[in-house]
């Protein structure tokens, strides 16, 4: 259930969440990590979003960056890293 407070729409974690698709552990890590700026608290201090804190997350979702990678001796990989939106290859160095 969002907020209104002095005309603005203010949105918990769980709505974001929804809204934006991402799960509420990739929402606290990008904010624990600084992807993201932190957010605004209300008075029990609790978590709370803008619309502009989500179109801001709805951005840094589609950053998804592919790296291919081959150890010696392993299978072959796939990682994924959230930092921009072309793909690289990576392969090891002998």
């Amino acid at each position: 259930m969002s907020i209104q407070i002095d005309g603005q729409t203010y949105y918990r974690t769980q709505e974001v969440c929804i809204k934006t698709g991402i799960s509420r552990s990739t929402l606290c890590r990008w904010l624990r990590t600084g992807v993201l700026k932190e957010r605004l608290r209300d008075r029990r201090g609790w978590g709370v979003f803008t619309e502009k804190d989500i179109e801001k997350i709805r951005k840094e979702a589609q950053k998804i960056e592919v790296h291919f990678f081959a150890p010696e001796n392993h299978k072959r990989r796939t990682g994924l890293t959230i930092k921009g939106s072309v793909p690289k290859i990576k392969t090891p160095v002998k």
